[in-house]
């Protein structure tokens, strides 16, 4: 279980970097570049993906491509969700993201929907809903629900086309490794050009803080990996422990580190969350 302990932790340290970035003046979307360099020399390295197996992917290339344009997107998007609407919000909307991708495995992958999976979903979309209900005490304005919709959204369209791919017979490592070095190659090509209007400079803070945040960012990847090989018998015990856990700690670290606002709704839809996963986890598989 130290292994799913250490996913949570990496998960939850990637939300308070991006929190604090913007008070230590750091570049967001240098941190994000220097940060899938690191994800790829390291996948590379430490997961040794088969990289042979990507001939199987055929007609799935677009969806690579894909892959490796949304997930630099979808982590500035990321950032600022953090940096609007809390870590506490924006923990619970990323992984009840895994929502969206349950509706696609009944209409698309042609997955059972059993009572207790669907009573499950249902929750979460009430969880949802109270998740994206602002605060009182939070700060007006019309953009905020915005990010976290996206990061909902988003990370289910990441799962999706990850599982497209892996239909194709490609394992989901070898599609990773594409993705990071893609997503890396476009980043670090909207760096020159930013560099080269005069927009942004490339500066060793933000460079150092990416290097920091592609660690933290793998990690949360490689232990949840090695989770789920160390216990191979139990896989919704690793992805409720994950899940519940990221949510778990990244409300404590929003409300009692960075005293981020919660309405009633919010402390609802968290509870909710924990229910949700939990249901949809240990519902009978058939």
């Amino acid at each position: 279980m130290h292994l799913i302990g250490l996913s949570v932790l990496c998960s939850v340290l990637v939300s308070v970097l991006l929190k604090i970035a913007p008070r230590k003046r750091l570049d967001v979307a240098q941190m994000v570049t220097w940060n899938y360099l690191v994800a790829a020399v390291l996948c590379a390295l430490l997961l040794r993906p088969d990289l042979g197996s990507l001939r199987s992917a055929g007609g799935h290339w677009w969806v690579l491509l894909g892959l490796g344009v949304l997930l630099p997107s979808l982590f500035l998007v990321l950032a600022s969700a953090v940096r609007q609407a809390g870590i506490v919000r924006t923990d619970v909307a990323q992984r009840l993201s895994f929502l969206l991708s349950l509706v696609a495995a009944f209409t698309v992958f042609g997955e059972t929907a059993s009572v207790v999976k669907l009573v499950g979903l249902a929750l979460g979309l009430v969880a949802v809903a109270g998740i994206l209900a602002r605060p009182v005490s939070a700060g007006n304005g019309r953009m905020v629900w915005m990010p976290l919709l996206t990061v909902w959204v988003g990370f289910a369209c990441v799962d999706v086309l990850l599982k497209l791919v892996a239909q194709s017979g490609t394992p989901s490592m070898a599609s990773l490794q594409v993705a990071f070095v893609l997503a890396f190659v476009l980043m670090a090509g909207w760096q020159v050009i930013r560099h080269a209007r005069g927009t942004a400079r490339l500066d060793r803070s933000s460079f150092a803080a990416g290097l920091l945040l592609g660690l933290l960012n793998f990690g949360n990847i490689v232990f949840y990996v090695r989770a789920h090989q160390a216990l191979p018998e139990s896989p919704a015990v690793v992805f409720a422990a994950m899940n519940i856990g990221v949510v778990v700690l990244g409300t404590l670290v929003g409300v009692a580190v960075f005293r981020e606002p919660t309405s009633r709704w919010n402390r609802l839809a968290i509870a909710l969350a924990i229910v949700a996963i939990a249901l949809i986890a240990y519902a009978p598989r058939g």
